[in-house]
């Protein structure tokens, strides 16, 4: 396993030298959604609307944080289930989407999706949400904010860190053979 300092936009590069179990410290802009925000996006898609934020080497963290309290830019920052995303995931991922960031397992199609266009599905780890906050140095609505904590955000985050779960090779982590690998050294 390997460490990695990765700086967002990211590329195939960056991507392709992931693997699963690897630790990656992100630095510069990431993006929020849950459900709603991603129903939203992919109807504006539908209509040939222009989205929000660039897609391409972007990174998409499923996350419906706490209001910030003084002096923080954000509250709790804690990883959303990722599966309820996976029905867009797809389609995000072929128009240059480079990873997601959440917990729990995704679908076939995610992961294949993640092969066939050189993206990594990141773990967050859950429980830690005032931790993670911490690596969150600003944060401002730009979509969607009538969805109160589900509206699209950009972050700057500064050395935010993960775990690659999914890797555009087809390696997963919580595949037992990976993980017993990773657990032993």
């Amino acid at each position: 396993m390997a460490e990695y300092n990765l700086t967002t936009p990211l590329t195939d590069a960056d991507i392709e030298k992931l693997k699963s179990g690897d630790v990656v410290f992100i630095t510069g802009t990431i993006y929020t959604g849950r459900d709603a925000a991603h129903k939203r996006l992919v109807d504006s898609l539908d209509k040939g609307e222009a989205l929000p934020f660039d897609l391409k080497g972007a990174l998409i963290y499923y996350v419906g944080p706490s209001p910030a309290p003084p002096g923080r830019p954000i509250g709790s920052a804690g990883p959303t289930t990722s599966y309820r995303m996976d029905t867009y995931a797809p389609r995000l991922h072929a128009l240059g989407l480079k990873g997601t960031i959440g917990k729990g397992k995704r679908s076939q199609e995610v992961k294949d999706a993640m092969i066939a266009n050189k993206a990594a599905y990141f773990g967050a780890t859950g429980g830690a949400g005032a931790l993670l906050s911490l690596a969150i140095k600003g944060a401002k609505v730009i979509a969607y904010d009538d969805l109160g904590p589900e509206a699209i955000r950009e972050l700057t985050v500064e050395k935010f860190p993960l775990l690659v779960i999914n890797d555009c090779h087809g390696g997963e982590l919580y595949a037992k053979p990976n993980l017993e690998a990773a657990l032993a050294g």
